[in-house]
C-alpha cells in the first residue's frame, strides 16, 4: 500500500496521471491500475473522474494529507533503523539549561554513553531562549529546559520535574517567612542573573508569567546577586533546586506566591516531533528515570 500511496500523492500534486507516471517512472496505464486497486482496497473513491480531468473527493483529500505524514514517518523509521545498525556514525546533540544544575543530566549522559559507546554526544548549555533557538533551528536534537511557552504539537514534550519558586531576600527584611506574595516586593528591585542579550526576554517572562512589578537590576552570577541581596539592594527569584547556590546564613529564602497560587516551575525534555528517533527517545527516557 505504501507504493500506492506514493502514486496517489504524485497524482494529486501534479493534478495529472501523465506527469505522475513520469515522476514515478512507470507507465500511465500502470499508475491508473494502481489507483483502481487502491480505491478497491479502501472501498471508496479517492478521485472523481470528469472526462480527461478529475477532482479529489473529500475522503481523497483526507487520505492525501495523512498519507504524506505516514510516508514521512516511514522514511524516518528507515533512517533511524539504519543509524542503529551503523551507530559508529550516529550523533546525538543535547542541550541543558545552564541555571538548572547538572546532576541528573550528567548521570543520563553517563548511562547513555555506557549503553551506546559509539554514539557521539555533543552537549550545549545556555539560557531558555538560547536553547529554544538551537532546537527550533535544528542545531540540537533534544533540550532539557524550563517551560515558558504553551506546549506545542510541533515538539515532543516529556515532563521531568517541577520545583517551586522561592525568593531570596535580606534577613532584615520585615516579611512573613512562611510565604511571600510577589506584589509585596514591588518597592524592591528584582535581580536578574543574565547577560545583556537575553535581558528583554527575561524581563518579559518575569513580568508576564511571574507577575513582577519591580524594576530590574542585573547581576553577572550568583555571587554578585547574593551580595546585592545581602546589602538589601534587591531580591532574587530562584527555584527550590537552586537554593544550595546561596548561603542561607546571608539570605533567607521564602516560598513565592502570586495571589493564592504557589508559583511552580516545570521542566521538560523537548525535541522536534518530526525529528524523533531511537537515540533521542532513549535519552529522554533515561532522563525521566533519573528524575523519578
Amino acid at each position: 500500500m505504501f507504493q500506492q500511496m506514493q502514486y496517489f500523492i504524485a497524482i494529486v500534486k501534479n493534478h495529472s496521471f501523465t506527469q505522475a507516471a513520469v515522476d514515478c517512472h512507470i507507465s500511465q496505464s500502470a499508475i491508473s491500475q494502481q489507483m483502481k486497486e487502491l480505491e478497491s482496497r479502501l472501498g471508496l473513491k479517492l478521485i472523481k473522474r470528469q472526462g480527461r480531468s478529475f477532482e479529489v473527493t473529500e475522503a481523497g483529500q483526507y487520505f492525501y494529507t495523512h498519507s504524506q505524514d505516514i510516508l514521512a514517518d516511514v522514511e524516518q523509521l528507515v533512517e533511524n533503523t539504519i543509524k542503529i545498525e551503523k551507530n559508529d556514525e550516529a550523533e546525538l546533540r543535547v542541550g541543558y539549561l545552564r541555571s538548572f544544575g547538572t546532576t541528573e543530566f550528567l548521570q543520563t549522559v553517563s548511562e547513555f554513553t555506557r549503553e551506546f559507546p559509539k554514539v557521539k554526544i555533543k552537549i550545549s548549555s545556555g539560557t531558555h531562549e538560547d536553547l529554544y533557538e538551537l532546537l527550533r533551528t535544528g542545531q540540537i536534537d533534544l533540550n532539557l529546559s524550563d517551560q515558558r511557552r504553551a506546549l506545542s504539537n510541533e515538539y515532543q514534550n516529556e515532563f521531568l520535574t517541577a520545583s517551586e519558586f522561592m525568593v531570596a531576600v535580606n534577613h532584615a527584611l520585615p516579611v512573613d517567612t512562611e510565604k511571600i506574595d510577589i506584589a509585596a516586593l514591588v518597592d524592591l528591585p528584582c535581580i536578574l542573573i543574565i547577560d545583556g542579550s537575553q535581558q528583554a526576554a527575561e524581563e518579559s517572562y518575569y513580568r508576564d508569567v511571574l507577575g513582577v512589578k519591580s524594576e530590574f537590576v542585573r547581576a553577572q552570577n550568583y555571587d554578585e546577586a547574593q551580595m546585592l541581596v545581602a546589602s538589601n539592594q534587591g531580591y532574587l527569584i530562584i527555584n527550590q533546586r537552586m537554593r544550595t547556590q546561596l548561603d542561607q546564613d546571608v539570605v533567607k529564602m521564602i516560598p513565592l506566591f502570586k495571589g493564592h497560587r504557589n508559583l511552580i516551575q516545570n521542566y521538560y525534555a523537548y525535541w522536534q516531533a518530526d525529528n524523533s528517533g531511537y537515540y533521542i527517545e532513549t535519552f529522554a527516557e533515561l532522563l525521566k528515570q533519573n528524575f523519578a
